[in-house]
């Protein structure tokens, strides 16, 4: 079976001011249950606009809309989530960026990885939020 590929683009029309050409996607359903997620930014998937710049917690409420609407079009949801890791990139956006990801995933108890980074793709990215989910059968 052929692995599900969700909103593909390439590097090169996302980020036009760097030199890469990465075939790349934003979800992929693997097996038809597993759904492994690009990190999600700050950042409009329709349009890819950079939003709330300089707003830790308006870029992870992007980040967090971004995965729900990715889940749902992999025939899923957050209840689904089984392992989340947060990117922040300075360690005094750790409780903003968590009440906004735990306020997202009440319930849901999924385990979970933070990490303090020295960098993004692109400055006035703050954080980045990327998940696995399994969807049951």
């Amino acid at each position: 079976m052929e692995h599900t590929r969700i909103r593909r683009f390439n590097t090169k029309d996302t980020y036009p001011e760097q030199n890469i050409d990465n075939d790349l996607c934003q979800a992929v359903v693997a097996r038809g249950t597993t759904v492994f997620l690009r990190g999600q930014i700050g950042q409009n998937l329709d349009t890819s606009e950079s939003v709330c710049i300089g707003d830790v917690k308006g870029q992870t409420e992007q980040a967090m809309y971004n995965i729900d609407m990715l889940l749902k079009e992999a025939g899923g949801k957050l209840e689904h989530i089984c392992k989340v890791t947060i990117y922040i990139s300075d360690p005094r956006y750790r409780e903003d960026v968590y009440r906004v990801v735990g306020r997202w995933l009440k319930g849901v108890f999924p385990v979970s990885t933070g990490i303090v980074v020295s960098a993004f793709a692109r400055p006035e990215y703050l954080v980045e939020v990327d998940a696995t989910a399994v969807i049951p059968d």
